[in-house]
């Protein structure tokens, strides 16, 4: 039963971890990344449908994305959903694919990029710390019911700050990670 509530508390980690992944595979580094349009839906018959349903997309060159849709008649509907983005990337349509050329970041924009990734990373610590937060109180809870002993739940308590402190540091090691990304000229 205890190692139900830790396993729980890991996977649940787990899933922050991805969360944060695809966070930062949205935030543009200046290089073209498939990811960047990840969030982007579009109005097909009219139903919204994720771009990357609709289309191929991918990187014929380092600053580059093609987007090439597997039916050419949502090609219009597809522009119309990048501009709409908060991308801020403007596509080039060429009634075939749709090219969209990321520009090169000033320095400016890095830091600024690199606060908010900052600011994601703090974020997915709340979550984690709201994680760690639950699975101590299931585990008072059962202390409470008898259904372990205080030593047990002082052990229990244990495990679960040292599986958080662990998905702590792989936060940081992954807001590191892209921090430098942003960074790195």
């Amino acid at each position: 039963m205890t190692q139900e509530i830790i396993q729980k508390a890991k996977d649940r980690f787990e899933q922050s971890h991805q969360a944060l992944a695809r966070e930062f595979g949205s935030i543009r580094a200046g290089r073209a990344n498939a990811s960047l349009l990840d969030r982007i839906e579009v109005e097909y018959y009219g139903a919204m449908t994720p771009l990357n349903q609709l289309a191929s997309i991918t990187v014929p060159e380092a600053r580059v994305l093609l987007v090439s849709p597997f039916d050419k008649s949502a090609l219009k509907e597809i522009e119309r959903s990048i501009n709409a983005s908060d991308i801020g990337i403007t596509p080039a349509n060429d009634g075939e694919v749709i090219r969209l050329v990321i520009p090169a970041l000033t320095e400016e924009t890095r830091k600024e990029l690199a606060k908010e990734v900052k600011k994601v990373g703090e974020n997915a610590k709340v979550a984690i710390r709201n994680i760690r937060r639950d699975a101590m109180d299931e585990a008072k809870k059962q202390e409470k019911a008898k259904e372990i002993t205080e030593d047990q739940l002082k052990g229990l308590e244990k495990d679960i700050q040292k599986a958080t402190d662990e998905a702590v540091k792989h936060i940081d090691t992954m807001t590191a990670n892209k921090e430098k990304e942003l960074l790195e000229v």
